[in-house]
């Protein structure tokens, strides 16, 4: 049984233009922590992840998983135009 931690902790620095010494400074963790997490290297605590989530104004659940997020290119197409227009 896989007990890792799933996180879109990359895309979303990328999407806020957020560098990972900006995220580290922001919750008080080591900038090489939030490599950790990115990698999946590290499993967050309960805390550290609800703060995470909560400096990306989403909830846990978007941020965090225990399944493999799918890929963006995976979707079927009309979902992303769907995605996009409204």
């Amino acid at each position: 049984m896989n007990e890792g931690v799933f996180n879109r902790i990359t895309l979303l620095r990328a999407e806020q233009g957020v560098s990972r010494r900006e995220l580290a400074d922001a919750l008080g963790v080591h900038y090489q922590t939030v490599g950790y997490l990115e990698r999946g290297e590290y499993n967050p605590s309960l805390h550290l992840a609800l703060r995470i989530a909560e400096f990306f104004g989403l909830p846990v659940e978007t941020v965090f998983s225990t399944r493999p997020f799918p890929r963006i290119s995976d979707a079927p197409h009309d979902e992303l135009g769907r995605a996009a227009s409204g």
